[in-house]
């Protein structure tokens, strides 16, 4: 399945909720989910009561969009959650949560994961000393994450430092502001994840 390129605004209207996908945007009044509520489409604002399996499949869709993941890559790391002791829908937004584009945008360094995607697609990140391109790649304990210092040069990177002070960055990441370092010190947790899912309806839908 080819990634999506169309508006943005329309993910979050079709799940019904900010998935704050558009940075600053989200949180003004230009956002589309508070002006206009309904799902996109002709029928959108006449759709009926969502069943079992629709609020099932929903809750995937905000979660895969939530993330920037598309549907080959969610079902694995369903697999790989599941596969793990403890309970798997914690242990699947924690994989999610250890994204290194979603490290990147909870860092700061970019208002939406959509451009910390981006950011990370043109190598302005190292990963433990080395040049990473890969959004997809799992961080772990131990991992540390700094800007390179050719891109500390770039117009880009230097508006998003003098944003990051305001940043609250979660407890899991041990963050160097002044000097654009990042550490991971422990796995995140439930509690860290600060979007209202009900994972445990994403996996009664893959568990079918």
């Amino acid at each position: 399945m080819a990634r999506y390129t169309g508006p943005s605004c329309k993910l979050c209207r079709r799940e019904g909720k900010k998935l704050f996908l558009k940075g600053d945007r989200c949180l003004s009044d230009k956002c589309a989910v508070a002006r206009r509520a309904t799902v996109p489409g002709q029928h959108g604002a006449g759709r009926k009561t969502v069943k079992e399996y629709g609020m099932q499949l929903r809750e995937k869709q905000t979660a895969r969009r939530y993330y920037g993941v598309q549907e080959k890559q969610f079902h694995h790391y369903y697999e790989v959650a599941d596969s793990r002791e403890g309970i798997a829908g914690e242990n699947l937004l924690s994989i999610l949560e250890r994204r290194l584009d979603n490290v990147v945008y909870r860092m700061g360094m970019a208002a939406s994961r959509k451009e910390a995607r981006q950011l990370v697609r043109h190598a302005h990140f190292l990963l433990n000393g080395k040049k990473v391109d890969i959004p997809s790649i799992i961080v772990k304990v131990g991992d540390v994450i700094t800007v390179r210092e050719k891109s500390m040069a770039s117009e880009k990177i230097k508006a998003l430092v003098e944003t990051i002070e305001g940043v609250a960055v979660p407890k899991w990441i041990d963050m160097d502001k002044k000097n654009i370092t990042a550490k991971i010190v422990a796995l995140p947790e439930r509690d860290d994840v600060d979007f209202p899912f009900e994972e445990q309806l994403i996996i009664e839908l893959y568990s079918k």
